[in-house]
């Protein structure tokens, strides 16, 4: 894969760093890292911006690897299906499990919940797993909001260049980790007046 050997050879004959790269084009550091490592591909628009930036023709830039680039991004946006579909049916595994189980504790069903335990904590545990690795694939493929993720899901072209986009990449860590906390408590407190609300309804229809 000679594309990412280039970009890394056309930046430094610019004097570029890959912060200075990354701005230039709208993407983060880190994507452009990706690239140069061969672990990405840049997408259509990418490319282009790429070339005006190094004055190359994008021919001159992917050579050989237009069919492996290709393929790349054709399994990694599978993957991200994929890894979507499991992340949801295990998220609604869990959910139907723990309404099933809140009915069998209710009714005095004793040692026969401990198996819906097990499936429903089983079926939280993948559902982590599978949201973890979605979070590295958007790191990969630097998919910062909802409809950038939705383009690439679609194997559509991913327009990084818009407000949200770039605001989404300017934000500090620190405040994207302050707004990932705040998104688990919404979800546990929406989880939990689910459970308030199960548990409610059980006890008005026994």
């Amino acid at each position: 894969m000679e594309l990412g050997s280039h970009i890394k050879e056309h930046r430094k004959e610019l004097g570029l760093s890959q912060d200075d790269l990354a701005e230039r084009i709208y993407v983060s550091r880190q994507t452009i890292s990706n690239w140069e490592c061969g672990r990405t591909y840049p997408d259509v628009q990418s490319l282009l911006l790429l070339s005006n930036v190094f004055g190359v023709t994008v021919d001159s830039l992917i050579k050989g690897d237009v069919e492996t680039m290709a393929q790349v991004m054709d399994a990694a946006v599978k993957k991200y299906n994929n890894l979507s579909t499991v992340a949801v049916v295990s998220a609604a595994a869990f959910l139907l499990l723990g309404i099933w189980g809140a009915f069998q504790y209710e009714w005095g069903w004793g040692e026969h919940t401990i198996p819906t335990v097990v499936f429903a904590l089983a079926s939280l545990f993948v559902m982590l797993i599978a949201f973890a690795n979605l979070e590295r694939l958007k790191k990969q493929h630097d998919l910062a909001t909802y409809r950038e993720v939705l383009a690439f899901s679609r194997g559509e072209h991913v327009d990084r260049d818009t407000p949200a986009g770039q605001h989404a990449r300017e934000m500090k860590p620190w405040k994207k980790g302050v707004i990932n906390s705040l998104k688990i408590i919404l979800g546990a407190a929406v989880g939990g007046a689910i459970g308030i609300g199960i548990d409610m309804l059980i006890k008005m229809l026994a």
